[in-house]
């Protein structure tokens, strides 16, 4: 239930933050636009009448606005962004309106949160995430080596993937193909025989 007196919508980016409160006793409204420190938003909050809630859709931004709401003593709702509720057919959308939505919601009790998680939780997934993108990149660069070697007719055939240990066995039988000569020729036949270009001075 909504027990603060002035309810605050954030419409939190990477380098500013509009926001809008309703003061619940007198019906006033104040709008604002920040630069995205935590401790110019949390005076902001702070020089509303209190007590104040405030929430902002969760995103790239992370959690650290909300724990910084927290350690200061203020409500701080992360919405779910697939949960907010959006009038019919509005399709006019700006950060003003977004913020002054949120704030609504709020006194209305019509956000569905997500859960803050701790620090060490948040590094743990930022690992988990950080080892799933290399582990693309590092497929994605196998097959883009992979199909240069089809293209020049160089198949390995070990038994398996030349990639990995595998791949300091598969070092001789490229060798043995002439693959870097195969590179060279190439370049020398693209600039007309006379080799590589060289760089500027």
């Amino acid at each position: 239930m909504f027990t603060e007196r002035t309810s605050v919508g954030l419409d939190v980016h990477a380098r500013s933050v509009v926001a809008a409160a309703i003061d619940g006793v007198t019906g006033e409204v104040f709008r604002a636009r920040l630069t995205p420190g935590n401790e110019e938003v949390i005076d902001w909050v702070r020089a509303r009448p209190g007590p104040s809630a405030a929430v902002y859709e969760a995103g790239p931004t992370g959690f650290g606005l909300s724990r910084a709401f927290t350690k200061v003593g203020i409500r701080c709702e992360i919405a779910a962004p697939s949960k907010i509720q959006r009038p019919g057919g509005d399709r006019v959308k700006t950060d003003a309106r977004d913020a002054m939505h949120l704030a609504k919601l709020l006194r209305l009790d019509e956000i569905v949160s997500v859960a803050v998680p701790s620090l060490a939780q948040e590094a743990a997934r930022d690992l988990v995430r950080a080892r799933e993108d290399v582990r693309g990149d590092l497929m994605r660069a196998r097959h883009r080596v992979s199909k240069l070697l089809l293209r020049q007719g160089i198949v390995y055939h070990g038994g398996s993937a030349w990639t990995g240990a595998p791949g300091v066995a598969a070092q001789p039988s490229l060798r043995r193909a002439g693959f870097a000569g195969r590179v060279r020729r190439r370049a020398r036949s693209r600039v007309g025989g006379r080799g590589p270009p060289r760089p500027p001075r």
